[in-house]
């Protein structure tokens, strides 16, 4: 596995991005290419104690970076030299086996949309964060890339996440929940209503195990492996759950510091919190894969650190072994409607 990783991207490039790339490199053997400014990579990899290259880690020198305040519509081609549009125009070519970014979330799906482009028939490119569930944790598709959806969309995020899940996480017959407002079928909005009998009509040939409609309270009560919805709708759920779970850490930590008893019930759960803690972290999962593309792309978080970026390179490296954009493209004639083509 060659895993092409943009240096320049996120808050905390290149310092963090090299040392998580070295640090996957180092502890599981996956080789790296680094795209970006070779002076400045150097540095940080001198800084990560290397005086040279590691084995299995290359450099592909790139000028320019994609900052924040670019328009996320046009940078990848304003910026041709871009670490960035560099790295994805790699990943065409077969330099590597995936790509890793934790710059623009925008410019990076619109780039990998239009260098890489998605899987023939799959009309838009999904985001699908693994989040935490009861039980374990489920697939949210879509939570930020398609603010406004049709029916078909919706029908092929609920492929895109039920392959995800199977070929990647493991899960034999995923689960897949439609979010909705209740859990009776004339709930919701006219989406829901319209991709509801689709969903279902899916399940009645064997190709999705859908379970119905689920609520909020549902997700994260495990009851779904996949959970599809519009991306305006999942990226208010990925938010609200993010700010939910940094809530109850604080609050837990207060009542633990707030007493002499208290005190001394933290030490003898410590070990229990800390793993509590970690099933909330979005670093221990690293990325978000852009499901439909046609080559692995992750999209780490901006404000990465270097375990976030161990963790999405691995991430990377799992998904470009798992097979799952095979499964896509061959039963890419089951995720079509008629209607809509």
């Amino acid at each position: 596995m060659k895993i092409i990783v943009d240096a320049m991207g996120g808050d905390n490039a290149p310092g963090a991005i090299v040392q998580g790339a070295l640090e996957a490199n180092r502890t599981h053997g996956l080789e790296i290419l680094l795209v970006g400014r070779t002076e400045e990579i150097l540095r940080a990899v001198e800084a990560c104690g290397e005086k040279t290259l590691p084995a299995g880690v290359e450099i592909k020198g790139a000028t320019e970076v994609v900052e924040i305040a670019d328009d996320p519509a046009t940078a990848f081609k304003v910026k041709k030299d871009s670490s960035l549009t560099v790295g994805l125009n790699l990943l065409k070519e077969g330099a590597g086996d995936a790509f890793v970014s934790a710059g623009s979330t925008g410019a990076l799906l619109s780039g990998a949309t239009l260098v890489t482009k998605r899987i023939r028939g799959i009309r838009r490119a999904a985001m699908g964060p693994t989040i935490p569930v009861l039980g374990g944790r489920a697939i949210l598709c879509d939570c930020g890339a398609n603010a406004e959806c049709t029916p078909e969309y919706l029908l092929q995020f609920a492929y895109l996440g039920s392959f995800y899940a199977q070929r990647v996480q493991g899960v034999e017959r995923p689960r897949v929940g439609l979010l909705n407002i209740g859990a009776e079928a004339e709930k919701g909005d006219d989406l829901r209503h319209e991709t509801y009998p689709l969903l279902q009509a899916a399940a009645e040939q064997g190709r999705l195990n859908f379970i119905g409609n689920v609520e909020a309270n549902d997700v994260m009560l495990g009851k779904a492996d996949v959970v599809v919805t519009d991306g305006f709708t999942g990226n208010i759920l990925l938010k609200g759950l993010e700010g939910t779970a940094k809530f109850l850490l604080k609050e837990l930590k207060g009542v633990f510091l707030s007493s002499t008893r208290g005190k001394l019930a933290a030490g003898m759960v410590k070990g229990d919190l800390e793993q509590m803690k970690k099933l909330l972290d979005p670093s221990e999962v690293g990325g978000t894969p852009f499901l439909g593309i046609s080559k692995p792309v992750i999209k780490a978080h901006g404000g990465s650190d270097a375990r976030a970026i161990t963790n999405a390179v691995l991430r990377a490296a799992e998904y470009a072994q798992s097979g799952f954009i095979a499964d896509i493209a061959a039963n890419i004639d089951h995720m079509r409607v008629q209607g809509e083509m």
